[in-house]
């Protein structure tokens, strides 16, 4: 893992910086904002930091040790999270609660089970509560053995527990990888197609992604619907259009969709809100991924997005074949919704994991359009690891 800090007098000037010298997988951990104090903010600016990460893509195989132990050594950043109290502030405590668990005397007992070089570091007990931390917000075994994995083949004997707490903790930020939500093109119309199974909310996400686009960016927006199968849907995105003042169409056929993005050539964005197709239905799912491969656009004129919209409450193994079915999609991007009906949230990490898909928004609640943003990852690391909220 390579761990550098960029300085500029914005955010997005710090992002393009480290993009620039790191490259597009590079990861932002951190984002620091030093205020002017006294007579310095009189001539001076604030100053923005930012600490991106990038994980090196390498096998320890064909690597000679001492390039292992560099890494290694980078991989702790110990300097650098003793400089940054941001991070700390993240973690929010979690250091001093896994210190508490491992002096109860049940995961006393837990640890005395382990093997005769772990059984005397704590260091390899601690690993092995925040594996079962891990598991206890329902990330799958074979996720969290990675995660631990990797760090434990970086653990040096004098590692302390700040620093492989904070290695952990950067170790999933890099793994959720960077946002991808909704951008505008400039001279292009933005045709976004959400779908997923029934019962997710895709129609309240459209409606809450509508009048962020409307209302916060000035944007030209359009609406489309194909769910005729539930007229309520209808009903409640007409009540959206109509309030927010955006132009609605409802299509039955793969013509009548064609017909209508004409229609919306030169706005900004256009939602296109599909039925909900239970993954056990191939005969629906087919005709929903016919309507969205065969639709007839420009692409000179016209950018295409799919989103999976999936629920944070369903069970995992459901989501495993909901994600199968939908493998006849290329190149969606995720957004999670109901992470209010939860308490566990490994489902967004595996499901990240499993599709390698990007990650985009995240919903919970139904007030439109407050209860929809974009994926931190910081926070998702942090609640993963047992941190409030």
């Amino acid at each position: 893992m390579i761990i550098k800090k960029f300085q500029a007098e914005t955010e997005t000037e710090a992002i393009m910086m480290a993009k620039e010298e790191m490259g597009k997988d590079a990861v932002v951990l951190n984002v620091k904002t030093t205020k002017q104090k006294g007579f310095k903010r009189l001539f001076k600016k604030d100053i923005v930091e930012i600490t991106a990460a990038l994980e090196e893509k390498r096998t320890t195989a064909n690597i000679p040790i001492a390039e292992i132990k560099k890494e290694s050594e980078v991989k702790e950043v110990k300097e650098d999270n003793n400089k940054s109290s941001a991070i700390e502030e993240k973690l929010n405590n979690l250091q001093s609660m896994i210190e508490t668990k491992l002096n109860s005397p049940a995961d006393n007992n837990d640890v005395s089970e382990m093997t005769e070089p772990a059984e005397k570091n704590v260091n390899f007990a601690f690993l092995r509560l925040v594996y079962s931390q891990l598991l206890d917000n329902e990330v799958d075994e074979k996720y969290a053995n990675m995660i631990i994995g990797e760090i434990e083949a970086a653990l040096k004997k004098e590692s302390n527990i700040d620093s492989i707490l904070s290695g952990i903790y950067q170790k999933i930020i890099l793994k959720l990888g960077q946002p991808e939500p909704i951008e505008l093109v400039d001279n292009k119309t933005k045709l976004v197609f959400l779908v997923g199974p029934t019962g997710v909310g895709k129609t309240t996400t459209i409606a809450k992604l509508a009048s962020e686009f409307k209302l916060n960016k000035k944007a030209k927006v359009g609406m489309i619907t194909s769910d005729t199968y539930r007229i309520a849907a209808v009903e409640q995105l007409r009540t959206y259009a109509s309030i927010l003042d955006i132009p609605l169409q409802v299509v039955f056929t793969i013509e009548e969709l064609n017909s209508a993005v004409k229609q919306f050539e030169g706005y900004d964005i256009v939602f296109v809100d599909t039925a909900g197709r239970s993954h056990r239905n191939v005969e629906q799912c087919d005709e929903l991924f016919h309507l969205i491969k065969d639709i007839d656009i420009d692409s000179e004129q016209i950018d295409k997005e799919i989103y999976l919209v999936l629920s944070t409450a369903t069970k995992y193994k459901d989501l495993l074949k909901i994600t199968d079915t939908y493998e006849n999609l290329s190149n969606y991007k995720l957004i999670f919704t109901k992470v209010d009906e939860t308490s566990a949230i490994g489902n967004i990490l595996n499901i990240k994991l499993k599709t390698k898909a990007p990650l985009s928004y995240i919903t919970g609640g139904q007030a439109v359009p407050d209860d929809i943003s974009v994926v931190d990852m910081q926070k998702i690391a942090k609640q993963l690891l047992g941190g409030s909220e």
